[in-house]
């Protein structure tokens, strides 16, 4: 229990936990998008996908349950690090947060966060409420995105995640020791890239649904 208090007690070892736990959601975010890829291959490869996953109902499960601890240590030390932050130097800086080589993924970041955290939390709510079958998911997906609220919403949720992905990925790295002029350049170039395919593969679904689909089916 000692090294527990320890460890939330110092920036490193709150920065340590948030980098892990970072790298966390990004492979379940990897993972993610790449299920979620088969809605652009149409219902058969989506309900394909659910079907799948339902049928490994406890790996599942087990997956949910870690992503919520991690989700838990992951948001308290970043509200923890953001308060010491603030009560580090009470006095704003002058001129633009992403000036002296900060960037505006890396200067937003906690806001970027909360923005995340109460996405995931109304996307939990919208469809875990009312789950559709797994053989009917193409069909309850393409229904939700009817909506241009639906899509706006998504779509403006999954730039956000970008954002904070394309700082927080490179940042992990760093702090877990990987801050050498031979990787960093490559890891940095990474995080944009994995920014992007999270913006356009994610953020694209919505807007597909809509006209692709619906507009095709209507």
């Amino acid at each position: 229990m000692d090294w527990v208090i320890r460890t939330f007690s110092s920036s490193v070892g709150k920065k340590s936990l948030m980098a892990v736990t970072g790298l966390g959601f990004v492979g379940f975010l990897a993972g993610h998008l790449a299920g979620n890829f088969t809605a652009y291959l149409g219902p058969a490869a989506l309900n394909g996908y659910a079907t799948h996953l339902h049928e490994l109902a406890l790996v599942v499960k087990a997956a949910e349950i870690g992503l919520v601890l991690f989700a838990c240590v992951h948001v308290t030390t970043g509200l923890l690090l953001f308060i010491q932050n603030l009560a580090a130097r009470p006095e704003r800086y002058s001129g633009k947060k992403w000036a002296g080589g900060r960037t505006l993924s890396s200067a937003t970041m906690p806001y970027t966060g909360l923005l995340i955290l109460s996405f995931v939390l109304y996307h939990l709510f919208e469809f875990r409420l009312n789950p559709p079958e797994p053989t009917a998911l193409f069909a309850f997906v393409a229904n939700y995105f009817k909506s241009p609220l639906n899509v706006t919403l998504y779509a403006a949720a999954m730039l956000v995640v970008a954002l904070h992905v394309r700082h927080g990925l490179w940042s992990a790295f760093q702090t877990l020791g990987a801050n050498h002029p031979k990787y960093m350049p490559g890891i940095e170039k990474l995080s944009i890239l994995f920014g992007l395919l999270v913006a356009v593969g994610l953020g694209f679904i919505p807007i597909f649904f809509l006209f692709a689909v619906n507009h095709v089916a209507g």
